[in-house]
């Protein structure tokens, strides 16, 4: 085994076991909080995790098999059957981004009639275009029978053999139209709403500047720190909404690209993918199931106070049973003193 290889093998590990445990930990926190339940963007939300705990215990396993035995880890029927998963679920994954980063810019730009505008049942309308669109592309792509083990990606994913290379033209057209209408879609829904959002929060911003530096010039008589903190509060209010955008499209950029361009590359005829390159933009493109809990959910204050709550929870109940194992552990220990001593 060579150290890219093995390199390869343990970033799909850590990937794995990341993914796992903190989308587990999103489901956690709605089993746990009513209140997450009870809000709109939760059905995404959990659309979403449930998607990234499915590519993560379907898809990421045998890839790193495909890494590991360089071959295909699986027979031709179920390669097939992964291979389609991966069609439906990154597709599902991608389309709910799109829907949180909406429903967002309803919520901000027009936070009094929102909940008229996005109920529940539209929510589940959504989800339900997104599944059917899913569906359609991986349907699609089991019928041409264009899944299988991809040498270049190590993985079961969305192959055309050499042998079918008279449907080149239409799988080159199955693949360009599936990018574009799942990465292309979803990155311009997304820019689109972001950027609506961070104009209006940008104007919020300077109403609240301009109500503070009123105030702090009719407070004469303020501490000199007083007023430097209450610039640097506002300095890093104007920087907050810009960071959170940045996290919201950078983290879909980095990790979708590199591996959708590749793809898109590869139809080239000319053109060759290096195997190591592949798979490493498939390591990219499953790190995006990894961070997308704490983009989404667990660095926000409503699921980190759930969560810390279980936690305690769960702690306080094992240092009871600990206390009660001692407890009884010093009980026996005076009884058999107590009968050393009478015999």
């Amino acid at each position: 085994m060579s150290i890219p290889e093995f390199l390869l093998e343990v970033s799909i590990v850590v990937i794995s076991v990341v993914s796992l445990l903190t989308n587990l930990s999103v489901l956690l926190c709605f089993t746990q909080s009513a209140e997450l339940r009870s809000h709109v963007p939760g059905i995404f939300v959990l659309n979403l995790s449930f998607s990234n705990i499915l590519l993560t215990v379907i898809n990421m396993p045998a890839t790193f098999l495909g890494v590991a035995k360089s071959a295909k880890p699986f027979g031709d029927l179920f390669c097939n059957a992964v291979s389609f998963s991966e069609t439906f679920i990154t597709t599902n994954a991608m389309l709910s981004m799109a829907a949180l980063s909406m429903d967002r810019w309803i919520a901000v730009v027009f936070p009094l009639s929102y909940s008229s505008k996005m109920r529940y049942r539209d929510a589940l309308l959504i989800v339900a275009y997104s599944w059917l669109h899913s569906l359609t592309f991986s349907l699609t792509q089991l019928m041409m029978d264009w899944g299988g083990y991809s040498h270049t990606y190590a993985s079961c994913t969305v192959h055309l053999d050499a042998e079918e290379a008279s449907q080149l033209t239409a799988y080159a057209t199955f693949t360009a139209l599936f990018h574009c209408s799942s990465f292309a879609l979803c990155l311009l829904v997304l820019c689109f709403a972001y950027l609506k959002v961070l104009r209006v929060a940008r104007s919020h911003c300077k109403r609240i500047d301009v109500i503070t530096v009123q105030t702090l010039l009719l407070l004469v008589d303020i501490h000199p720190s007083v007023k430097e903190r209450c610039l640097a509060q506002q300095k890093k209010r104007r920087q907050r909404a810009s960071k959170k955008i940045c996290i919201f499209i950078g983290s879909f950029i980095l990790c979708f690209s590199p591996y959708v361009v590749t793809r898109l590359v590869e139809l080239l005829p000319s053109v060759h993918i290096p195997r190591y390159w592949g798979i490493a933009t498939k390591c990219l493109f499953y790190a995006k199931a990894s961070s997308d809990p704490f983009v989404y959910c667990l660095l926000r204050q409503q699921y980190r106070k759930v969560l810390v709550s279980v936690i305690s929870r769960f702690m306080r109940k094992d240092q009871y049973f600990m206390s009660v194992h001692s407890t009884s552990s010093t009980l026996d220990t005076t009884d058999d003193n107590c009968v050393a001593r009478i015999t």
